[in-house]
């Protein structure tokens, strides 16, 4: 399976002015790219070949005087830039024919983009130092802080700049699954706002809500953003700090999307979760603290985590009732609004905690067998029913149900 894995870079200065040379190049490229397929599909023509299309925008363009310093960047991430282009186009039609989700038709883009790559291929040498530097072409050796070693030799690494300004080497390596010591245990999660995730043990994992919790920040440093003079130095400056408590924000979140991913699939053979209408939700009142919670990312990392270590990772539809059906006896109670949060079987009467029964139901809808004596129900008692009630025969009581053993 393939896996990225992702390292900061400390690029000095002079470095940083060739970075910014390359992300221009790559894309200026990309751009005259879908202008020349934009006035292809317009005459009605053909789409052109991408090797066409190199031959016209980096070979003979660089001989010209408008684009001869597209010659001061390695030629590979010249060539990779037309590479995403042609897969921004192919991606755009397989939605549209139904072979993937649909997309937007590739657009433009611009240097006030938040995101800004380049890809070095291995045609590009690109190379790790005997120091453990990361020599790029036409760049130098950039100061790279390894934090994990690599499982294998990569074959590319994509260099990016994020919008708070930091530099991080991407690099795509073949990895082989590490299969996990087997266990017996067998987990549904429900996913939710009040509690972050529930598990059908009973556990409860209490939603961390990092962008509430640093709102006040953000506020005061965007405030900050709104008074500065557009096209200054100074809205420039406030707008990385700006980015910054963003991506600080997003940091903490990811790290402990990852804690918890790697924590639920080391003590669990089988994982079942609800497919959630994520951007559904995101439409509503609710939007700020869905985005907030990440469900989707961190589903993502459990089913890669799944695949990597051996485990089974399960989905179920989404139109599954599990908060209306009771996990003691399987009647369906029917829906209930959100402030009800324990509730009582009218069946069998007991007493359900509506977030660990959803995660039962999770875990029992995928097939696990799964048990719900740990999840905080409590059978209480009921009276018995005139047509139920024993008779006294020989002054000894008839017990209705199963005799005992």
């Amino acid at each position: 399976m393939q896996l990225r894995y992702s390292f900061r870079l400390y690029p000095n200065g002079p470095q940083r002015s060739a970075l910014a040379r390359a992300f221009g190049c790559t894309r200026v490229v990309y751009n005259d790219a879908l202008r020349a397929r934009e006035r292809a599909r317009a005459a009605g023509e053909a789409f052109p070949k991408i090797g066409d299309l190199s031959k016209l925008l980096i070979t003979e363009a660089k001989r010209t005087e408008e684009r001869a310093w597209l010659g001061e960047v390695s030629a590979v991430v010249l060539q990779q830039s037309l590479r995403d282009a042609d897969t921004a186009y192919r991606n755009f039609f397989d939605g549209l024919s139904g072979k993937r989700p649909r997309m937007g038709a590739p657009r433009f883009r611009s240097r006030k983009d938040n995101r800004q790559a380049v890809r070095f291929t291995a045609n590009a040498r690109w190379k790790i130092t005997t120091g453990g530097d990361l020599s790029l072409p036409k760049i130098g050796d950039v100061r790279i802080k390894w934090s994990r070693s690599l499982p294998s030799v990569p074959s590319t690494v994509t260099v990016i700049k994020d919008a708070a300004g930091r530099y991080f080497a991407s690099f795509v390596v073949e990895s082989s699954p590490e299969r996990l010591p087997e266990v017996a245990s067998a987990v549904g999660v429900d996913l939710g706002l009040g509690h972050f995730a529930v598990l059908s043990d009973g556990t409860k994992i209490d939603a961390p809500r990092f962008l509430r919790r640093a709102e006040k920040k953000l506020k005061r440093k965007q405030r900050h953003l709104s008074r500065k003079l557009q096209g200054s130095k100074n809205r420039d400056k406030a707008r990385v700090k700006v980015a910054r408590a963003h991506a600080r924000v997003a940091d903490a979140r990811r790290e402990f999307h990852h804690k918890l991913s790697t924590r639920i699939i080391r003590d669990n053979q089988a994982i079942a979760v609800e497919d959630l209408a994520v951007k559904g939700l995101a439409r509503t009142r609710l939007a700020k603290s869905v985005h907030d919670a990440g469900w989707s990312a961190f589903v993502a990392m459990l089913e890669y985590k799944a695949a990597k270590f051996g485990r089974s990772f399960l989905r179920i539809g989404r139109f599954e009732p599990t908060s209306q059906v009771c996990s003691q006896c399987g009647v369906k109670d029917g829906p209930k609004p959100l402030h009800i949060r324990l509730w009582e079987c009218g069946t069998c009467g007991t007493v359900l905690d509506r977030d660990i029964n959803a995660a039962v139901n999770v875990a029992k809808a995928a097939g696990l067998a799964v048990s719900a004596c740990g999840a905080q129900v409590r059978p209480v008692l009921v009276p018995a029913q005139r047509g139920e009630a024993g008779t006294h025969r020989d002054g000894q009581p008839t017990v209705v149900g199963i005799p005992g053993l």
